[in-house]
Order: structure tokens, then sequence, then C-alpha cells
């Protein structure tokens, strides 16, 4: 169940928070400099994780962090290099593959909730118009609330109905 929501995804309630970035990421903005701010651990582990296994864009790498929060951190968008260049934009077969493989990761974990940002369209630059139809399909029919962060308000916690 897919629900647009009006808010600040920081404030979710939602179990698993997932966000678009690119293999070696240096999480410098948007969502996942947000991200980077409240957990430094969890880019201090993405980056040990790229260095380690040189993931591709497509895929993806969940991280649990104290107080049981989750983060995915679906791989849309071209490699940065390690000397910390900025990403490169994202392609529709990066942001499908990678959804696809998130929702594999929610029914084998058997994730409850899900918050995610109107993927790619940031720093990616890809259209909402050709993004959206990708998580409906691969997400719409799952039996779980999947928040999707349309509009930010910064400080505004978002309805999030079924949580």
């Amino acid at each position: 169940m897919i629900h647009e929501v009006e808010g600040d995804i920081l404030l979710t309630h939602a179990q698993v928070l997932a966000h678009g970035v690119a293999p070696n990421d240096d999480f410098k903005n948007g969502l996942a400099l947000a991200l980077r701010e409240r957990w430094p651990a969890l880019y201090k582990d993405f980056r040990h994780y790229c260095q380690t296994f040189h993931p591709k864009p497509g895929e993806l790498w969940t991280w649990g962090g104290v107080g049981g929060i989750r983060i995915v951190n679906l791989l849309t968008q071209e490699a940065a290099s390690l000397q910390g260049d900025h990403p490169g934009k994202a392609n529709l077969s990066y942001v499908n593959h990678a959804l696809k493989g998130l929702h594999k990761v929610i029914e084998e974990e058997r994730f409850k909730s899900v918050a995610m940002p109107r993927l790619a369209t940031g720093v990616g630059s890809l259209p909402w118009n050709d993004v959206f139809p990708l998580i409906q399909n691969h997400l719409g029919k799952l039996n779980i609330p999947i928040f999707v962060y349309s509009k930010y308000k910064p400080g505004i916690a978002a309805i999030e109905p079924g949580i």
C-alpha cells in the first residue's frame, strides 16, 4: 500500500527508511547529508562496505543502527570515485533493479513499514513521472505501508496511515 505523504522523513515512524545514493557516495547532499549528520556510523560503515565489496549501481545495502533504526541504501546512481567526486546521475535501470531488491529484502526481513523520499529525483535528476511508476510496480502490491515523502516539510511529522 503506497501512501504519498508530506513532511520531514527524518520524523517517520516507519520501521525502515530507504533512500537513493551512489556507490562510494560522500553523503554531502540532501537526505543523505541529513542521515550522515544524524547517524555518522551509517556513513562510515557505508564507505567501508563500498571499499570492501565494490557494489554496482542497481544494488542495495541495508544498515542497522542503535535503537533499531534500519536504513536501506538503494544504489540508484553512477558511482562516485573513492576520492570524493560527486556521484553520477541516476538512471531508470538502476532504480528498477534497486527497487526489485528492496521488494525482496522487505519480504525476507518481514519489514512492517517503509518510508522513502522521491527517489532519484534530487541529485539523481530523474523525472518523478518516470520513477513513481517503478515504485508502484515493485512495492505497490506489498501488504505493508510504503510512505513516499512527496513534499518535504522540515520539522513536520507526516500523517502515516496504519502506524
